[in-house]
């Protein structure tokens, strides 16, 4: 399987007598976690939630229904695929999947500046950690270096052409 796989979610200890295990949610779509949903724990391998409690945090696996069977999925990693969470996830007008936003070339007054390498969450804040364009790097500059993804910064997003334009991102590259 080719299939690029996002971690969603871990498997934590079991709870109580039933197979009831913790659920360690590492998503901003709790929604995607429903009895009934599948997951990969690795490249081959699915598991079915029978159960999902969001609110105290407990998920059921399929099948699954005393500690010692579940203590076998304790940190297990949940994985879904790019076209899963395209169709699972509802996205509000401005937003992003952190993977769409990776590999978009960041440019500021028609300047290339350089390329996403990745997302990352400080606190409340997203940043897009690019890396520098290499004749910036041949300038002296740093070789990464992070944008806040919010206004003012973040001007325009064209996800169809992997293009990002930003507003103020020369001057954080030149304090990097």
């Amino acid at each position: 399987m080719n299939k690029k796989l996002l971690h969603i979610a871990t498997i934590g200890k079991t709870v109580g007598i039933k197979g009831d295990m913790k659920l360690h949610i590492q998503s901003d779509f709790p929604e995607q976690f429903v009895s009934g949903a599948s997951f990969f724990i690795n490249k081959n391998d699915k598991i079915v939630l029978s159960d999902v409690n969001l609110e105290k945090g407990l998920v059921k696996i399929n099948n699954i229904s005393n500690p010692e069977d579940a203590k076998k999925f304790t940190n297990a990693k949940l994985y879904t695929t790019y076209e899963d969470t395209r169709k699972n996830c509802h996205l509000e007008d401005g937003e992003y999947f952190w993977f769409d936003l990776e590999d978009c070339k960041v440019f500021e007054d028609g300047k290339l500046l350089g390329k996403v390498y990745e997302v990352q969450r400080l606190n409340i804040t997203n940043y897009l950690v690019v890396d520098t364009d290499e004749s910036l790097v041949k300038e002296g500059r740093s070789k990464r270096f992070l944008i806040p993804f919010i206004e003012p910064f973040k001007k325009d997003v064209d996800i169809d052409n992997k293009k990002i334009t930003v507003s103020g991102g020369i001057d954080i590259l030149e304090a990097s």
